[in-house]
């Protein structure tokens, strides 16, 4: 039985386990203690010392770090903590670049919003020399500016000890501390696999994911160019959050009328996407197993994890799934089928994505996803910029009725909406799995085993005579540890998803950005899954080879999955790349 500890903060018993931080135990109080470099299981260090408290010693001490004792009596408020929570605040300011109206992060800013609750106004006090850096905007999705960066180290904590990546970290000591790259490269020349999880996790505007807005404002006012826009089946579980809805809530009619109202041509569905990549997935998988191929096959839809695996685990590309994640597919079905049927020539053919996740942006710039000399994305917004482009547009989004995607690639069933979580793709695709070899109807279409937050989930799936071992990992770091097992033979599957980011694409690194306190306090990963599985159960079609808009394309254009003009539209490969750039 758990050993029950009780303590005593501000005159507020609590009670908890033992080996609570005081951090934790005054959390779980309602007691807020200001934090900045915290994060909940990842980093707690005691660097930026804004979490002290009295516990009646001779000095504050840092509470993320300190273990709650039996008896003890903590003060988190007084006078003297005040003030130096303050001073601490002022040095912090002193040689920071205080450019908040410009900065891509003010109003939802950690730093900003301490120094607003605990007046501090400029910093001046301890004004003196600065450092000055250049700003590394290298890489297709990630942009770094240190002259933003508090040092809290989170960044790196995320990098290191959840994806198991580490391509930063701190340099020098002192004034001098810096967060960099081996060698002082920039992140577009070391392994970083693009997930942005280290922008979602910095308190500051230190990073932040390269803008695309401007380059789809000029494409929406291009004559010449006929825009097409998909959003992604997690953008529409996270995108109210930007306007004050509460979290969970799915958006969907409400962002496909904004969509509309941006002034997009076509507004399609990645969703339809999804359906579509599990038409090849399930079709690939099945060949898999029916000729000895090789396995475990490994999906291929989240693309920080693409690149993780041809930098870190090179040996297991023959694994990988040949299917383009599903905005891709959806690229170049828009550039060939669509374009035909709308008599649109495809150089005329602009293709938006709207992501939630920065690595995208890596992945619509590969240049093995293409066909016929274009690209089969153009543009790639996160959930953010989107967010910042109805706002610029003055769309009252809260206000807005329901609106619906266009027809042809705009029809989508339960299966799909679920890739946003994890678990999900595995789960869409043994729906079509199992009908597509036994041809019988599977009734129960919930795969509860695949589901939930728990970084690696383990399942036996019987489909017809045999028994079907699959596993999930969400995180790279997960990826890792599975992938492990899978190399010394301690596991044997047939079939493993990975998503880069921990929890899947409702976590990814283009999401809302959520304050630490507030994830410390609840999990954003289940309840953002939790609208995508309500969007599944309300659902008429919940399985991706009954949706007819998919049925349609296969009978006018792509013949069966697998044909030869599939693979060449909607397969890809991929390449052993190496850690840093030579």
């Amino acid at each position: 039985m758990e050993k029950l500890i009780t303590l005593t903060i501000d005159g507020v018993k609590v009670e908890v386990p033992a080996g609570t931080t005081v951090l934790e135990a005054a959390r779980q109080a309602g007691i807020k203690i200001p934090t900045l470099c915290y994060l909940k299981d990842i980093n707690a260090i005691g660097a930026c010392r804004m979490c002290v408290v009295d516990t009646g010693g001779r000095a504050l001490q840092a509470a993320c770090v300190l273990p709650a004792t039996d008896g003890m009596t903590v003060k988190t408020n007084t006078p003297a903590i005040k003030e130096y929570r303050k001073t601490l605040l002022e040095l912090v300011l002193s040689a920071h670049e205080k450019k908040c109206l410009s900065c891509i992060r003010s109003t939802n800013c950690e730093l900003q919003t301490l120094c607003r609750e605990l007046g501090v106004e400029d910093g001046e006090r301890f004004a003196g020399k600065t450092n000055k850096y250049s700003v590394d905007d290298v890489s297709p999705s990630i942009v770094r500016d240190n002259n933003k960066c508090i040092l809290c180290r989170r960044c790196v904590a995320v990098c290191t000890k959840v994806q198991n990546v580490g391509v930063i970290g701190p340099f020098n000591r002192g004034f001098a501390t810096t967060i960099g790259s081996a060698w002082n490269m920039k992140l577009a020349e070391t392994g970083c696999i693009n997930c942005g999880q280290c922008i979602v996790n910095c308190p500051v505007g230190a990073l932040y994911e390269k803008d695309e807005t401007q380059k789809v404002w000029d494409l929406l006012k291009d004559p010449s160019k006929h825009v097409v826009v998909q959003p992604a089946p997690a953008v529409r579980a996270a995108l109210g959050e930007e306007f004050g809805i509460p979290m969970g809530t799915s958006v969907t009619g409400k962002m496909a009328t904004a969509l509309h109202r941006l002034g997009f041509d076509k507004v399609f569905d990645t969703d339809f996407g999804a359906d579509l990549t599990i038409m090849e997935e399930a079709n690939e998988l099945v060949e898999r197993i029916s000729s000895n191929g090789t396995l475990p096959m490994i999906t291929s839809c989240s693309p920080g994890w693409i690149k993780f695996c041809e930098t870190y685990y090179p040996e297991f590309i023959p694994n990988l799934s040949s299917c383009k994640s599903p905005h891709e597919m959806l690229g170049a079905i828009a550039k060939t089928y669509y374009a035909k049927k709308a008599g649109i020539d495809p150089k005329d053919i602009a293709v938006v994505s709207v992501m939630p996740c920065t690595a995208k942006k890596f992945e619509a710039d590969r240049e093995e996803l293409s066909n016929g000399g274009f690209a089969d994305v153009d543009a790639v917004l996160t959930t953010r910029e989107l967010a910042h482009m109805i706002k610029e547009a003055g769309i009252n989004f809260e206000t807005l009725p329901d609106g619906d995607f266009d027809d042809l690639m705009g029809e989508s069933t339960g299966a799909a909406v679920i890739f946003g979580a994890t678990g999900g793709v595995m789960e869409a695709a043994l729906r079509t799995a199992y009908e597509t070899i036994t041809g019988s109807t599977l009734e129960n279409v919930d795969f509860v085993a695949v589901r939930g937050v728990e970084g690696i989930k383990e399942a036996t799936v019987r489909i017809g005579d045999q028994d079907v071992a699959v596993a999930v990992a969400s995180g790279t770091g997960n990826a890792s540890k599975l992938l492990d097992m899978v190399k010394s033979g301690e596991k044997k599957y047939v079939f493993i998803e990975v998503m880069a980011c921990p929890g899947g694409c409702v976590n990814g690194g283009g999401q809302p950005i959520v304050p630490s306190f507030v994830k410390g306090s609840c999990d954003i990963r289940a309840i953002r899954a939790k609208a995508l599985y309500g969007e599944d159960v309300g659902k008429k079609l919940r399985k991706s080879h009954e949706n007819e808009e998919i049925k349609q394309l296969y009978k006018d254009f792509l013949e069966k999955p697998g044909s030869h003009i599939a693979h060449e539209l909607l397969h890809t490969h991929y390449q052993k790349r190496e850690k840093y750039a030579e």
